[in-house]
């Protein structure tokens, strides 16, 4: 059976919201208490509302065609596997925080607040804040230091010109503001 291990090179490198993510979850302050509300939740409510449809589930009688205990028993599964996960990216939190370049000027890190620019299209300035991929929500403007954006602007200060490849093809952001 050890033959069925994989290792992470079989498995490919990146993360999917697994436990693969790397050794650390890198999440702000607020993530982290963004996750920690989210395990109490399903811990003290989603558990015993589960719990509570599997025990009505049950008196219905004959579990072998009982669709409703099939159900309970299915969320019972995920809340209990998102719990898991929480907890695993809650242990392996590692909070993010500023730094500064020996000039005085902010580097683009994770918790970056940028503005750039596409200087390829000449599309209007954008504001983004560079977050650890389980905080990644591009409609709040948030987007993955592994996203090609992200990935590219890390390391990098305000006033430069950076080149960005995407699926779409290459495209350059000049570096507006940094905070």
């Amino acid at each position: 059976m050890a033959d069925d291990i994989l290792s992470d090179e079989d498995l490919g490198s990146g993360s999917a919201g697994g436990f693969g993510d790397d050794d650390h979850t890198l999440v702000t302050k607020e993530g982290l208490k963004k996750l920690r509300d989210e395990l109490e939740h399903l811990k003290k409510v989603r558990r015993s509302e589960v719990a509570q449809r599997l025990k009505e589930a049950i008196s219905y009688g004959d579990l072998s065609e009982n669709s409703e205990y099939e159900e309970a028993k299915n969320e019972q599964a995920f809340v209990e596997g998102r719990i898991m996960e929480l907890e695993q990216k809650i242990k392996n939190a590692k909070i993010i925080s500023d730094k500064k370049t020996e000039k005085g000027g902010k580097t683009i890190d994770i918790g970056s607040t940028i503005t750039i620019q596409n200087v390829t299209d000449n599309d209007e300035a954008e504001e983004y804040t560079i977050v650890g991929s389980t905080e990644a929500d591009p409609l709040e403007k948030k987007i993955s230091n592994e996203s090609p954006i992200g990935r590219s602007m890390l390391g990098h200060v305000k006033g430069e010109t950076v080149e960005v490849q995407t699926p779409g093809g290459a495209f350059e952001y000049e570096i507006l503001k940094v905070s």
